[in-house]
């Protein structure tokens, strides 16, 4: 064989594509969520095209058993028929991320969703990594300014806490989110939105978030109509976009909402491919993704930045013993609670202060300021509990003076936890604010 035909042949092989080669299948059952093919040997995980008769759609594998390949549709199902084909997508894997997502609205898959074209980037990274060794994050040592007045200065956030923000539906968590949003003393915002209204990702972005605070905010939207994967996604997507911008040493504060709709899509997934119910018809393996979503969140490593992070917690009927709230409580650093009778009285942000906490306030905050706090919040829970006595003119001024003390408080101390929705209070005025309301309160 001649050199020349040798050269011809080399030439030939660098030309041809190093990609593996992997063969279509076809649809062979399509039912609920799911559709299941043969033929094609595909990771979990990995995308894919389905032909039908309006053209094609794309799907993720989600599990498979035996020769069955379960795949779940990004999109609507619609126009698919029996055998129809099953294409591998050899796209670059990963979420393309950069500093050019700041101001941006993006999907599940971090597609823009604002009409400001495409978003030019050139890294990407996996929407999932390997845990972080706890030993080396950096403890939380600093409070991370909110805004609110309430939680500034009776339930301290950390840089670098995960709390939960509890709440039954239309009693305030997107009103509160677009606070904290406003008034974060945070590099970065990273939002999302999931599982959550259509209209309600126009009114946060346009009305509540505001002109200036997209400046420095990625919105990442998967709405309720669409497909549980892309809900997923849309969560996991918020929180790779966040260790992004944590990496690059910025603080960001990453506001979820909400952690109950992440649940929910994934037991729409598990269940449509046979996981089994387990507690309350939530399969084992949304209380496995759980912890591994919210352990992402948190402080770096010395040179890396900080997350600081939200997720609301959806309690149907105001339940808090509901099976997400109750998984998402252990697993979080903290809560703060919404309530719904706060809200119907006119009472905002609705903040029960009785039922929240945060558990590193006590290391981010001075012994003043934590004894100014548990001060009023005695008095408020004393109040509390003997609200209905008060109320019906069963009690008698002067038998108890600790109670005679919550009375004559008690509109002193609603109006300091309250606070209008466009009103910032920061750090500082919030702590100067407490400290004068404890010191009328004495001692006792």
């Amino acid at each position: 064989m001649s050199a020349t035909l040798l050269d011809r042949i080399k030439t030939l092989k660098e030309q041809v594509p190093q990609s593996p080669i992997v063969a279509s299948g076809k649809l062979v059952r399509g039912i609920g969520l799911t559709l299941e093919a043969v033929g094609c040997q595909m990771p979990v995980g990995s995308q894919c095209l389905v032909q039908t008769v309006d053209g094609e759609i794309e799907a993720e594998v989600v599990g498979f058993a035996e020769d069955i390949t379960y795949l779940m549709p990004t999109e609507a199902v619609k126009g698919i028929v029996p055998g129809s084909r099953v294409q591998p997508l050899n796209r670059e894997q990963g979420l393309a991320v950069g500093m050019e997502l700041l101001g941006r609205v993006v999907d599940g898959n971090g597609q823009p969703l604002d009409g400001l074209g495409p978003i030019k980037t050139e890294k990407r990274v996996p929407l999932t990594r390997p845990p972080m060794n706890p030993l080396i994050r950096k403890p939380i040592t600093q409070p991370l300014d909110v805004g609110v007045r309430a939680i500034n200065a009776m339930v301290t956030v950390g840089s670098g806490q995960r709390m939960g923000l509890f709440a039954g539906s239309g009693v305030g968590k997107s009103v509160l989110m677009g606070m904290m949003t406003r008034g974060t003393k945070a590099d970065v915002v990273v939002v999302g939105l999931v599982g959550e209204r259509g209209r309600e990702v126009k009114e946060f972005i346009q009305d509540i978030l505001g002109e200036e605070e997209r400046k420095k905010s990625v919105v990442v939207a998967a709405p309720a109509d669409t497909s549980p994967l892309m809900r997923l996604k849309g969560c996991e997507t918020a929180v790779t976009i966040a260790e992004y911008f944590r990496d690059q040493g910025f603080n960001v504060l990453l506001l979820v909402d909400s952690l109950t709709r992440y649940a929910m899509a994934q037991r729409e997934i598990a269940l449509a491919v046979g996981e089994p119910p387990a507690t309350k018809g939530y399969p084992p393996s949304v209380f496995a993704r759980l912890p591994a979503l919210v352990e992402r969140a948190g402080n770096g490593s010395e040179n890396q930045g900080s997350i600081t992070a939200f997720y609301t917690v959806l309690t149907e009927g105001d339940d808090l013993q509901d099976p997400i709230a109750d998984a998402a409580r252990a697993i979080l650093d903290g809560h703060i609670v919404l309530s719904r009778a706060l809200a119907d009285s006119g009472h905002y942000p609705a903040i029960d202060v009785e039922a929240s906490i945060s558990r590193v306030m006590p290391m981010v905050v001075s012994k003043e300021h934590e004894q100014s706090a548990r001060r009023i919040r005695q008095v408020y829970s004393n109040y509390q509990r003997n609200k209905d006595l008060i109320t019906i003119g069963a009690y008698t001024k002067g038998t108890d003076p600790r109670l005679d003390l919550a009375i004559t408080a008690e509109p002193a101390i609603n109006a300091f936890l309250q606070q209008g929705m466009h009103q910032i209070l920061d750090f500082e005025q919030s702590e100067a604010a407490m400290s004068a309301l404890s010191g009328g309160l004495g001692t006792g």
